[in-house]
């Protein structure tokens, strides 16, 4: 059997250039681009890490009150999951709406 020669790294400093990497996403189910790359974002970072994310989206002008195919915003979709509380504070203090 080999052995593994990288393991996944959740947390940790993040560069602008891999965080830009979730800004560049297609939607293709009817989502506004925005709502799929922050949630995106949310489903692979760690607190920290979104909060650069979340800053460097709003920078780049980006929507952080986007929504899904559904009207669901990003607030309102990350609020509804056990874990999402902290995101849920990450995105309200950057100005999200739910």
């Amino acid at each position: 059997m080999q052995k593994k020669d990288k393991e996944k790294v959740f947390g940790g400093e993040w560069s602008e250039e891999q965080l830009s990497q979730f800004l560049n996403v297609n939607s293709f189910d009817g989502d506004d681009v925005d709502y799929t790359s922050a949630i995106r974002a949310y489903r692979y970072m760690v607190p920290g890490t979104f909060a650069d994310y979340v800053e460097l989206f709003k920078a780049q002008g980006h929507d952080l009150n986007a929504k899904s195919r559904d009207g669901e915003t990003i607030l309102a979709t990350v609020s509804q999951h056990a874990k999402g509380a902290e995101y849920a504070e990450i995105l309200k203090n950057a100005g999200a709406a739910a």
